[in-house]
């Protein structure tokens, strides 16, 4: 028997309009149980975020030995990329996927001086737990009943100019 595929076999290739109804099978696999706790999961409103955020100029689909296993969404902002959503199904999860796709992206914006941004559930402590093994801090929360977290990698030296800067300006500096 082959070893199932895992971070080594990933690759990335361009979503299609045809790929839409895998995607909103994945979300619903992968970020279900969240949705549910925070706002209950209906399959109409579900279906409608599905259709308007469905972006397949942008989107890549996750492949694992050749096997459709996830999405990502990343946004090359000016100062920052933004990773707007990754999600990858449970069967594949903990094989290091996700990990080896954030640390290309936290390499890539290190290399061009840029930070790193993404936003998690506040339920999702798994996602949270990764992501702080990567090294992103939580750098504010927000929505309705703070559901949300925004997290951060700055390149290496921005903090510490940050805070230099904040104590030269009187201002308060973020936190470490």
């Amino acid at each position: 028997m082959a070893p199932a595929p895992g971070a080594a076999d990933v690759a990335l290739r361009p979503a299609r309009p045809a790929d839409s109804e895998f995607c909103y099978r994945l979300h619903q696999a992968a970020m279900g149980e969240y949705v549910a706790a925070l706002f209950g999961w209906d399959e109409q409103v579900q279906r409608g975020y599905q259709d308007r955020a469905f972006n397949p100029s942008r989107w890549q689909i996750i492949t694992a030995g050749g096997t459709d296993v996830g999405m990502i969404d990343v946004e090359r902002r000016a100062g920052e990329i933004f990773l707007g959503r990754i999600e990858i199904l449970p069967a594949y999860q903990g094989r290091g996927i996700g990990t080896r796709l954030i640390g290309a992206l936290i390499a890539e914006a290190h290399r061009q001086g840029q930070a790193l941004v993404l936003e998690v559930f506040a339920v999702n402590r798994r996602a949270r737990a990764l992501y702080q093994r990567l090294g992103l801090r939580e750098t504010a929360v927000h929505g309705e009943g703070n559901i949300k977290i925004t997290m951060r990698s700055e390149p290496p030296g921005v903090g510490e100019r940050l805070r230099a800067a904040a104590r030269v300006s009187g201002s308060r500096p973020p936190p470490r």
